[in-house]
Order: C-alpha cells, then structure tokens, then sequence
C-alpha cells in the first residue's frame, strides 16, 4: 500500500520543525501493519540534498523522498506549489511497477490528500485519508497571536470529505467535527484511536530519571513536551505557574519553535525572563523515545494546554509511563485524559484556571500517586497495535466498497 506525507518525513524527529504525531502515527503504524504482512511505502517530500531517495525504516516498509521544489526555504504554507512536481513523482515511481501493484492509498494531512485523490483515479484503488488537523476546528479556537488557516486549506479538505472513499478520525470528536464543519457522511467515517509504543513508553524508578536530567529529588516538575507554537499554548503554562510562589516548582519545556513561533524561536524563553520564573524553567531539545520516557518519569505532571489537539500522543505517552496528566479540555483530549482518574481537564486556557488546577495537583501528593497509578492502566488501551487493527478493517471497508463501485459502474 501507499501512504503518503507531502509536508513532513515520518522519519523526521517529532518537536522540530512541522514534525510531530502526525510523523510518530505514520511510521508506527506503517511497522506494525508490515507486521502483519501488509508492504508499506511511504512518500514524502524531501528537504535536504542528503536525502536518500529510498530509506528501509523497518522491515516491509520503504520511506521515498520525492524531490518537489526547493530543498530549503518553503513554509508549509508555500507547498500547495509543489503538489504538482510531488504528484508527478509518485505516479512515476507507480509506473515502474505492474498494474495494481497498491492496493490503497492513505494519505495524511490535507496536502496529501490532493495527492492521493488524483492516485486514487489513476491507479483505480480506494483513497482513505486521515485529516489529523482540521482548518475549520483550528480557525474556531485560534491561540492568540496565531495566523488563522488559508481559505484554500478548508476548501481542499471539504473536497477531500467529499472524495475519499473512507476518512480516518482519530476520536468521536474528530468524526462530529468532519460531520458538523464540513458535511461529511457519518457512514463513511472510521474512528481509530492512535496509541503510543508501550514497549518504551512505561513506569520507571523517578530517582533515577530526575538523577539523569539532573533534576532536585524534592523538586516539584510540571512538564511540557511539543512543538513550541502558539496552537500549542506552551505560554499558558507559563503564566500559571507564575502565579504559583513555590521556591521547589520546576517546569521542563521539550521542544524546538515551529509554525508561527518560527517568527519569535526565543518568544518563550523572554516571556520566562519577564514573567520571572527563568530560573525555574529549563528548555530541552526535542528528545528520542528512549530519552523523552526519563523526561515523563522524572515529571509530577506533564501539561498539555493546547488551543486544539486532533487526540494529543504526548498526553498517552505520559500516561503510558505512569504519569498523570493536565490537558486542556479541547479536541481528542477529552478521550486521550480519563478526567479525575488518569490527570484532569482545564475548561478554557486562562492562566488563573490553570494555576488553580496545578496548586490543586501539586499540593495533593497523595491525589498525584493516585492519577499516576490509574494512568499506565488508562494509555494501556490505546497501543499502536491497536490502531494497525482500525486501520486495516478500514482498508478492507475502502477495498470492498471501491469494487462494489466498480462493479456497479460507478467508476
């Protein structure tokens, strides 16, 4: 089969650049369906002259970088130029191979999805496309200071509803926005929640963890892992704590500027400084899995205050190595959090809300051990084998429905 990842490559560390779950859920899963006997190819656009035109990421699956314009230099916003030359490149790679050699095209993000829409036709295979974001859910509940969607964006993904043979939705919520924002057929849409690798993402001794950042044993740790950009809210948590005057509160930030906060990469390591907590806040590059785990074993909580999250890996991957979580009460993280049995919701992003709910949590250690203990058990539902068994039931339904098609002379 054929997936496809214009904007960014799975095999791009997530929290740098415009890389993030979308790039984890992608290549995750792409392993375990080749697990399952499916061969798997992944197109992307490639952004470095370095770039192999053919990577083998695990066995049965194959990464191809197409060339599409420059290497450097284009904002996502400028990639709909290069959906042409990007096309062109993954229906010439097709033409290498017999007749019917993909059997379904899945693509990820609307970019792809004007892609796959024109494979779809030509190859004569079902189309399946996860939106991951939505322009209209993201344009309703816009972070301050951020940049509002292109209209091209939302009409790309309303033709996209209409032409897909199956859409993908990570949660139920995601399933009422596409039904309710752009007119989508309920019949048409899967829900399959991703998951996280529960073989790295598990409870481990906190000393340990605290003793490999070099955090204080008795320090109080509220983290933030995530693409530093205003949909992220990053800043919100900063403002909450502080509002909160305790001397052993720390808060790690985990990640590089992306998006919009590309404009302002310091924006947040200034807005510590004038807030005066900069000698409280530590910022870390984007870590590797087997990193990230000490960085959620290490935390008391791990905050997710997102303006909008299509479901939120960050807050499974925490719960998953028995760390609760306080996320904003928006999107996929009403499904993602178990509300007051794996972490708690915050209604709104205002700072007093969020100071409140840490004083809450940070003042309770008995209520944290507590979250912490329900939290591995909760993330334990939501495995990226879990997710391959959506997805295949989904390629299925596409297969079967696109013959049916066929058959019927709809095509």
């Amino acid at each position: 089969m054929a997936l496809l990842s214009v904007h960014t490559s799975p095999l791009a560390q997530p929290g740098t650049g415009d890389a993030g779950g979308m790039n984890v859920y992608i290549l995750q899963t792409a392993r375990q369906l080749a697990r399952r006997g499916v061969e798997v190819e992944i197109f992307t656009r490639a952004t470095s002259s370095f770039d192999s035109p053919v990577v083998e990421a695990a066995d049965g699956v194959l990464v191809r970088t197409i060339v599409a314009g420059p290497f450097e230099g284009l904002d996502k916003r400028d990639l709909p130029t290069q959906l042409c030359p990007f096309t062109a490149g993954v229906l010439r790679e097709q033409a290498r191979h017999p007749h019917g050699y993909y059997d379904v095209v899945h693509s990820h993000y609307w970019l792809s999805g004007q892609v796959g829409w024109i494979a779809r036709d030509r190859w004569r295979v079902p189309l399946v496309h996860t939106a991951h974001t939505l322009a209209a859910v993201k344009n309703a509940a816009l972070a301050d200071g951020d940049q509002p969607e292109p209209a091209s964006r939302e009409a790309g993904e309303r033709q996209l509803v209409v032409e897909a043979d199956r859409l993908v939705a990570n949660t139920a919520e995601e399933a009422k926005q596409l039904i309710g924002y752009y007119g989508a057929m309920p019949e048409k849409i899967d829900i399959v929640t991703p998951g996280a690798d529960l073989s790295v993402y598990r409870p481990g001794d906190r000393a340990v963890a605290r003793a490999a950042l070099g955090i204080e044993p008795d320090a109080q740790v509220v983290t933030f892992v995530g693409r530093i950009q205003p949909l992220k809210a990053p800043d919100v948590l900063l403002r909450a704590v502080a509002r909160i005057p305790h001397e052993r509160l720390r808060v790690l930030v985990v990640g590089g500027p992306s998006g919009t906060g590309l404009e302002r990469p310091h924006a947040l390591i200034d807005l510590a400084r004038e807030l005066g907590i900069a000698d409280r806040v530590s910022f870390l590059p984007p870590q590797a899995p087997e990193n990230l785990v000490q960085v959620y074993r290490a935390s008391d909580l791990v905050a997710v205050p997102s303006y909008n999250e299509s479901f939120g890996l960050v807050a499974i991957e925490a719960q998953a190595a028995g760390t609760p979580v306080l996320a904003a009460n928006v999107g996929g993280l009403g499904t993602a959090v178990r509300d007051g049995h794996s972490g708690l919701l915050v209604d709104g992003h205002r700072a007093g809300d969020w100071a409140a709910a840490l004083r809450r949590l940070l003042a309770d250690p008995a209520e944290l051990r507590r979250l912490g203990a329900n939290a591995a058990g909760h993330a334990a539902g939501f495995s990226w084998e879990h997710t391959s068994d959506g997805l295949l039931a989904s390629y299925e339904a596409a297969v079967a429905q696109y013959r049916c098609g066929d058959l019927v002379g709809v095509r």
